[in-house]
């Protein structure tokens, strides 16, 4: 996997005041407006022709802009059937090798729910699964992070603590860390300096300096119940102390990407990068 020389911020999918909606013109429009990154969005199937990510990474290294993934909703690797467990490495494989033909760099996913059974045969039939995933994109020469994210809900499997074990058992594995998500499945902590150095701290402690210097990271606002997440929210218009996170980052010398999932995705991304700037 290739180094990322900074901290670059982008949109989760093609910006909507793209005037053409096309991920080769998102590209371009990210550019346009100051942004360095965008998230290729597989969220419903991975249909993009290997043609096309051939021209994407073409345009996306002429603009210097970093790529991730997130790959499909429909994943669950601790599903009660074979079959579905099978169709879920299926397509975080096949968003793995469509992002790395792209010039891509981290493919992000929700790993699975936990269904009612003990977090630790949860962990274990990821781990198995996990592994499987890290073979076939090994044999097939894909070389992209394989990112289970930090989930919204505590029905989803994904704490902290699971996704960084993963991430010391697996070579191609490292977390995706969305701060919003910690926020609100946790209740509403998760949102002082304090917690975030304890987040960082604990990722450098287990994974190394590699893992600060290649963090994919997911920001918004975001409204919660008891329950977890509920929905995303532009930061403004949330609890969100995201101008502190923002000093923490800088502070831990992070490294990598922060991509914004506010539903104003462009004006949030640029309010993130223009803040941290002027930090």
């Amino acid at each position: 996997m290739f180094k990322v020389e900074r901290l670059r911020f982008g949109t989760a999918g093609i910006p909507i005041s793209t005037p053409r909606r096309s991920t080769v013109d998102g590209i371009k429009w990210v550019r346009g407006l100051g942004l360095d990154a965008m998230e290729l969005e597989f969220v419903r199937g991975v249909n993009m022709k290997p043609e096309l990510a051939k021209k994407i990474k073409y345009v996306a290294k002429k603009h210097d802009v970093l790529l991730t993934a997130h790959a499909p909703y429909y994943i669950n690797l601790n599903a009660a059937e074979k079959a579905k467990v099978e169709a879920s490495k299926k397509r975080i494989i096949q968003s793995a090798e469509r992002l790395y033909e792209a010039g891509g760099w981290s493919v992000v996913f929700h790993a699975g729910y936990y269904l009612k059974q003990p977090p630790e045969s949860v962990y274990q039939k990821i781990l198995e699964a996990l592994k499987d995933i890290q073979k076939e994109l090994m044999d097939r020469g894909v070389e992209v992070w394989i990112r289970p994210e930090l989930t919204g809900k505590p029905t989803q499997f994904g704490d902290l603590e699971e996704i960084v074990k993963l991430s010391e058992e697996i070579e191609m594995v490292l977390p995706t860390i969305d701060f919003a998500h910690a926020h609100a499945r946790n209740k509403g902590k998760c949102n002082s300096t304090e917690e975030w150095r304890g987040m960082l701290s604990l990722m450098e402690e287990r994974l190394g300096r590699e893992a600060l210097d290649n963090m994919h990271i997911h920001m918004s606002g975001i409204e919660y119940t008891a329950k977890g997440e509920r929905r995303h929210l532009p930061l403004k218009e949330s609890d969100m102390r995201w101008e502190e996170l923002l000093e923490v980052l800088k502070e831990f010398r992070v490294k990598g990407v922060v991509i914004s999932e506010s539903p104003n995705i462009e004006d949030d991304a640029i309010l993130m990068k223009k803040t941290y700037e002027e930090l």
